[in-house]
């Protein structure tokens, strides 16, 4: 069953996917279904919003690319996006240790 995502993670997960090769919009909404094996879903109201956000922040960059269909615009990561996806990393690293010892109730230093 697929959730929204919360307003954050989104974005780093755009990051992620982009990492591996530039894509427009919708491929990027179906390979996080894809590789979250349908837990996460990208619905186009956040999606776009993510994208032009990450865009203006110089993370990813957009261009427009006509092939025989209709125009769209396929994204790729800038280096400013690598250094932000690592850094999302990191801290999504921290976040998850720390949450996963409140549910564990184990006592093992943070970071």
């Amino acid at each position: 069953m697929a959730r929204e995502l919360f307003k954050g993670d989104l974005p780093v997960l755009i990051l992620a996917i982009l990492a591996e090769a530039p894509c427009h919009g919708y491929s990027i909404a179906r390979e996080i279904e894809r590789r979250s094996e349908g837990a996460f879903g990208a619905k186009e109201g956040a999606l776009y919003p993510a994208l032009r956000a990450l865009e203006q922040k110089g993370f990813i960059e957009g261009s427009w690319e006509e092939k025989a269909g209709p125009t769209r615009k396929t994204y790729r990561l800038t280096q400013n996006g690598v250094a932000e996806l690592e850094k999302s990393k990191r801290d999504w690293k921290k976040y998850a240790s720390a949450f996963e010892q409140v549910l564990g109730g184990e006592n093992v230093p943070i970071g």
